[in-house]
């Protein structure tokens, strides 16, 4: 081949190399817009403490509000409004879902996440937020509880 010919091949790859980048950064670009709106982001600053241990109190709804410093992002501190509730069935455990919002600017505080499922012949509880806390319980379904009888000898 000639000299003239390596050139133009090797200017071909360039074009091509050049193209595939371009496109590549294209998807990125898309991929990485798409990943920001999809993150909701907690916000550290209007919590005292994050994810305090909260026992065994696990709450389906309400905000611990204890734990509530005020919104970090318009410096009010008022009541925290629950958005986006949603409720999931998943094989047998009921998943429910909200976001701790400012009542004055729409700030996300915290997302919840509260289950519940019966296991054997226990009902489960969680129960985990940044405002919330964390927290489990388990609950027999049976009038006595086996773990809590006396041993016999």
């Amino acid at each position: 081949m000639s000299h003239r010919g390596h050139r133009s091949v090797r200017k071909r790859r360039l074009l091509l190399k050049k193209k595939i980048l371009s496109c590549l950064f294209a998807v990125y670009s898309v991929l990485s817009l798409s990943l920001k709106k999809l993150q909701i982001k907690m916000c550290n600053g209007c919590v005292q403490k994050e994810y305090p241990d909260r026992g065994n109190t696990c709450l389906e709804n309400g905000s611990y509000l204890m734990n509530y410093l005020g919104c970090a992002s318009c410096h009010q501190r008022d009541f925290v409004l629950i958005s986006n509730k949603a409720t999931e069935d998943d094989d047998g455990e009921e998943i429910v879902t909200y976001d701790h919002v400012c009542k004055n600017c729409d700030h996300v505080i915290a997302r919840h996440e509260y289950t519940f499922s019966v296991v054997d012949e226990y009902q489960e509880y969680t129960m985990l937020c940044m405002l919330c806390g964390k927290a489990e319980d388990s609950i027999s379904v049976l009038p006595d509880d086996p773990r809590q009888s006396a041993p016999l000898f």
